[in-house]
């Protein structure tokens, strides 16, 4: 299983990016999928997850300004960043908690490579 990330960049304060997060492999089914995020110096901290089909789930920082969504159909979350601001510069990982086909009472988790975010003028 394999998680690949693309969408990250450099944006100047007030911009939004968008993330997305594709799981590939051998996916039985995904339990829920998440972003988390690094900052220098700083522990990694989840910003946004989803759970099964509906249920999401959001840093306080970032309520109001992120939207997590996810397409089962492709195995894809994204992560819409808007309303940037400096202190949102990290390291943006994917998580997946999913069971792979011939495991499927097993829950693995795999992260993805990460990609950087940079916000500032």
């Amino acid at each position: 299983v394999q998680l690949v990330e693309s969408g990250g960049g450099l944006v100047q304060p007030g911009g939004s990016l968008k993330l997305s997060c594709a799981a590939s492999g051998s996916i039985f089914s995904i339990d829920g999928m998440g972003w988390y995020r690094q900052a220098p110096g700083k522990q990694r901290e989840l910003v946004a997850a989803t759970i099964g089909d509906s249920l999401t789930n959001y840093v306080d920082s970032v309520k109001g300004r992120f939207s997590i969504s996810r397409d089962n159909a492709k195995n894809t979350v994204y992560l819409q960043m808007n309303s940037l601001k400096p202190e949102d510069t990290a390291v943006y990982y994917c998580n997946a908690e999913l069971r792979e086909v011939g495991r499927a009472m097993f829950i693995s988790e795999y992260w993805g490579q990460g990609t950087q975010v940079t916000v500032s003028s």
